[in-house]
């Protein structure tokens, strides 16, 4: 039986919008029609059209006018996709909103994606928050969380202006989403650029105050289903430090190496919101399609 692929839009032709296109190249349930952006001497719709996709410099205007898109992976800014998201939902399209702006509900595939995805915009939070947020859930399943912090040191040649300009947001994102996705009560997030050579790939530690005892081992088995969830959609997603007990806390380390389709291995923090985003397409084109 042959199976229909659903039509997508990437609008955004950035290093996130370059590595969406690899990724959707090799999916069997999506068909790029069309890369968006604004500016013609953009060096991924170049890559774009190199590849056989449609480009357009008309920005989100070429994305409405056509009718079979169903999905769009919005990968501009905050500011550009709060003026787009009403757009996208009067004409019926789904966005997949990978900037923290914040207008649609936070999804975090392994945790939360089944009840979503009949949800008209879909935002994909923050790197950090795709990487640390499914620890706490999963802890947060055996016990209350009083606490959660997170640190995510990523490379400096992978946060571009974009993630620069937009760190307060991404921050504030992420520790909110450790509260209403990961179940904390309270939360703190911290975002570190490393700018060490050779390029460090992205790493993140997770400390987790319960306010019941947990049996270690429960809280290892509990940390390593989840990481093996995430892992389905982000294979370079890895636990190096497994959970351990420090007074009243848990501690874990994780790793998160890319793909490497068109962006670094390192860039980890770049990759994990791609795949992300990929996995949450992949699940409305299974709802669209079938």
């Amino acid at each position: 039986m042959q199976i229909r692929r659903m039509p997508v839009a990437i609008l955004g032709s950035g290093n996130i919008g370059s590595d969406l296109m690899f990724k959707i190249r090799r999916n069997p349930l999506l068909d790029l029609r069309l890369v968006a952006g604004v500016d013609p001497a953009s060096e991924g719709l170049a890559l774009a059209r190199s590849l056989g996709y449609k480009t357009s410099t008309d920005g989100v205007a070429a994305i409405l006018r056509e009718p079979e898109i169903r999905v769009v992976f919005e990968a501009t800014s905050a500011r550009v996709h709060r003026s787009n998201a009403p757009l996208f939902q009067e004409a019926g399209i789904t966005a997949i909103d990978l900037t923290p702006a914040k207008v649609g509900p936070s999804v975090v595939p392994c945790i939360n994606l089944e009840s979503l995805q009949d949800a008209p915009n879909m935002n994909l939070i923050s790197c950090a928050a795709q990487a640390t947020v499914p620890i706490v859930f999963a802890i947060s399943q055996l016990s209350r969380i009083k606490y959660a912090e997170i640190v995510a040191t990523i490379s400096s040649d992978s946060a571009g202006p974009g993630t620069r300009q937009n760190i307060e947001e991404f921050t504030l994102t992420t520790q909110k989403a450790l509260r209403e996705l990961g179940g904390a009560e309270r939360s703190k997030a911290m975002v570190v650029i490393n700018p060490a050579k050779p390029s460090i790939i992205m790493r993140n530690t997770v400390y987790v105050q319960p306010e019941h005892d947990i049996a270690d081992h429960d809280v290892r088995d509990a940390v390593a289903r989840i990481a093996s969830k995430v892992q389905s959609y982000v294979p370079g997603y890895k636990v190096v430090v497994d959970p351990f007990r420090r007074d009243d806390h848990f501690m874990v380390g994780l790793e998160v190496e890319g793909a490497g389709d068109f962006l670094p291995p390192y860039s980890g923090n770049l990759d994990i919101i791609t795949a992300a985003a990929v996995a949450v397409a992949e699940q409305v084109a299974k709802r669209k399609t079938h």
